[in-house]
């Protein structure tokens, strides 16, 4: 008995589900010939919805060191020693090669003998002065007492040994200025020996380069014994010894479109992808030009993306995530679901007796797949998706939900 009860159960349950299965074929099937019937077609929909939404646009270039220049000698010279190669990295102010110029230590030499001749020259006139200054005192305290008599008792002193003293005195001063215009000369001579020593002594430190600022030599010109030639000036193609690139800074230069340039600005952030490494950098917009090409109808913009571990490598390409604008909440539907029309756009939406309406719609900021609504809809209508062109205006439809909608639903 007990056996023959738990098969009735079992069968009676799968008697059940068997005619739920039946039930529910029926009722599809039924469905569809309504469908068939009634000459109503499936729609895919979308129900519109606020979500946030950015709109970007994806631009490549190359990179380019911050800084990089070729290093020119200042003094022509012979290469004495190099210490650096092709891929070194040099700190602002390292020593990169070191000149030998055989006339210039003569000349340096020359110099410091200029110098101390012009100071030999001052101490002389210096002694002159002093001496004249001396006898001066004398000759005029002579010619005071002698004026201070001949004034107290008239005729005591002879008119002739008065002038004789005077003149002794006059002369007294003239050699005075004689003397301080050579110690003023000779001052002078000194100047300008120092200035040609400081001159020497410049040209003597421009036979060591040194590297402008912190970075990696790219180039190298010459070697040990060349001649290089002064590189001031424009006229001679000086051959440069290296060539030094700032390496920790990369600029990333970006065509921006005329579209995108009112919705750039300074200080933005922005996603570097370099497929090369498979891997993303942080940049920053840090410059652009102001103004379009008019050829290109673009704007020329810089973005700065550091380089701390060395990964990235002059030449190479990347792409660039650039955010033109962002909304929090936007009412967005499907791109595909909007038919533009030069400034016009419009959408279909199924109404409250499922039957087709065109809608006119104001378009906002636009995603990847989404386009921001920002008139002509309201939240949760039914949008439709797809297929526009099997649709007309008054068509009865059957409403689907969209795969996408679900999955958000869910």
């Amino acid at each position: 008995m007990k056996l023959n009860g738990r098969y009735s159960i079992s069968l009676a349950i799968a008697l059940v589900l068997s005619l739920g299965a039946i039930l529910r074929f029926s009722g599809k099937k039924a469905r569809a010939e309504q469908t068939q019937d009634s000459g109503m077609q499936s729609a895919a929909i979308v129900l519109a919805e606020p979500r946030p939404l950015a709109e970007s646009i994806t631009l490549s270039g190359e990179f380019r060191p911050f800084q990089q220049v070729d290093v020119h000698a200042k003094v022509a010279g012979y290469i004495r020693h190099i210490y650096v190669d092709v891929g070194d990295h040099v700190k602002a102010g390292q020593a990169l090669a070191v000149l030998e110029v055989p006339e210039l230590s003569a000349q340096l030499q020359g110099a410091d003998a200029a110098v101390r001749r012009a100071k030999d020259a001052i101490r002389r006139a210096k002694g002159d002065l002093n001496r004249a200054e001396s006898l001066h005192g004398a000759i005029h305290l002579d010619y005071t007492r002698l004026k201070q008599a001949s004034e107290t008792r008239p005729g005591l002193i002879a008119e002739q040994e008065l002038d004789d003293a005077q003149a002794k005195d006059k002369e007294g001063e003239a050699q005075i200025a004689a003397d301080e215009a050579a110690a003023s000369e000779a001052r002078n001579q000194l100047d300008v020996a120092l200035a040609e020593q400081k001159q020497w002594n410049a040209m003597s430190d421009y036979t060591h380069i040194t590297a402008p600022f912190d970075g990696v030599i790219t180039h190298r010109y010459v070697d040990t014994g060349a001649l290089v030639q002064a590189g001031t000036n424009s006229n001679t193609q000086a051959l440069p010894v290296v060539s030094v690139a700032e390496t920790d800074l990369f600029r990333l230069t970006l065509p921006v479109p005329e579209s995108a340039v009112p919705m750039v600005h300074l200080g933005t952030l922005v996603s570097v992808h370099v497929s090369s490494l498979k891997r993303d950098f942080e940049g920053k917009v840090s410059r652009f030009a102001d103004a379009l090409n008019q050829e290109t109808r673009t704007m020329h913009t810089e973005v700065d993306v550091h380089n701390k571990d060395q990964s990235l490598v002059e030449g190479m390409y990347a792409a660039v995530n650039l955010t033109l604008a962002r909304r929090d909440h936007a009412l967005t539907v499907p791109v595909q679901a909007v038919t533009r029309d030069g400034p016009h756009a419009s959408v279909l939406v199924v109404n409250s007796e499922d039957r087709i309406e065109e809608r006119q719609v104001q378009v906002g900021i636009e995603g990847a797949d989404q386009v921001e609504i920002v008139s002509g809809l309201s939240p949760k209508e039914r949008v439709v998706v797809g297929s526009r062109g099997s649709f007309h205006t008054g068509d009865k439809v059957l409403p689907t939900l969209s795969a996408e909608n679900k999955e958000d639903n869910f």
